[in-house]
């Protein structure tokens, strides 16, 4: 599948606005009776796990497995160029998918600092101490700042944002922390700031063993992309996410798509799609 983007400019949105529709379900936190939280609904991998779109999280993850097969791989980021491009909303439905795995043990990290969205969007606590805190303050265990969910799923939200977000990450406790939890987690994905507006996800580099590049179909421009890509490691590129194509599927395949899917997704209508790309030479240089 090759990628058909348009060099429209990005603007300022911002990224999983909270405005969106929520549904409420329930949280238990060690220790305390059920609350009662609000999930954000474009969250399809926890909300409507048989749609098409579920579906699509579910070839990320096998292609996720697969490269793993090849290379040590457990600590997973998901970057954008640019903000608004969906990261955010990939690394829930992404974790939270190969979460459904039996026996799986995963962890989902926000480490953007600046601008963190993961707690909002899955209705967790936004006072208890998350990353930001954690790298502050060595008295912090991993333990003490993780949080449980109902989808067999560990969150490690980023906390309060700190004044020097770049400066919380640079600390020796972050890599120590994520030490910790590649050893305790099959999975460590980690929801990291956009790699083109701050130095914050180079810095982690040094942690993560890959990452999905997230573009927005119709307004990620060409050169953006093309100086995200010049921009990550390429031994460590797994590939690129698609995300918000808008155009309906054809001919066969639109009609099976259309009938197959008990419940109406929103890519059956027309919705979007998730691609990857292997040849990662090739992409480089044509997105320049």
């Amino acid at each position: 599948m090759s990628l058909d983007l348009e060099p429209d400019e990005v603007g300022p949105l911002p990224e999983e606005a909270t405005s969106r529709p929520s549904s409420r379900v329930s949280v238990p936190r060690p220790g305390e009776p059920v609350s009662t939280v609000e999930v954000e609904d474009h969250l399809a991998s926890l909300l409507s796990p048989h749609s098409y779109e579920a579906d699509q999280y579910r070839v990320l993850r096998q292609f996720i497995t697969e490269a793993r097969a090849a290379r040590p791989l457990t600590i997973v980021a998901i970057t954008s160029p640019a903000a608004g491009d969906g990261k955010t909303t990939t690394s829930i439905n992404l974790a939270a998918t190969l979460a459904q795995t039996p026996g799986s043990r995963v962890l989902l990290v926000d480490t953007d600092l600046r601008r963190p969205f993961v707690a909002a969007n899955l209705g967790l606590s936004p006072t208890r101490p998350g990353l930001a805190e954690a790298a502050c303050d060595e008295r912090l265990e991993l333990s003490d700042v993780v949080q449980s969910t109902p989808y067999n799923l560990a969150v490690l939200p980023a906390g309060v944002p700190p004044a020097n977000a770049y400066q919380a990450l640079e600390s020796a406790r972050v890599g120590q922390l994520l030490e910790q939890a590649s050893r305790s987690y099959e999975y460590v994905v980690l929801d990291t700031p956009p790699v083109l507006l701050v130095p914050d996800c180079k810095l982690m580099s040094q942690w993560i063993d890959g990452f999905l590049l997230v573009v927005a179909a119709h307004r990620t421009p060409r050169k953006l992309l093309g100086a995200a890509l010049s921009t990550l490691d390429e031994a460590k590129l797994l590939g690129i996410v698609f995300n918000g194509d808008d155009r309906p599927l054809s001919g066969y395949y639109g009609k099976y798509y259309g009938g197959y899917y008990h419940e109406q997704s929103a890519r059956a209508a027309g919705g979007w799609r998730h691609s990857w790309k292997r040849d990662r030479k090739a992409r480089r240089q044509q997105w320049r």
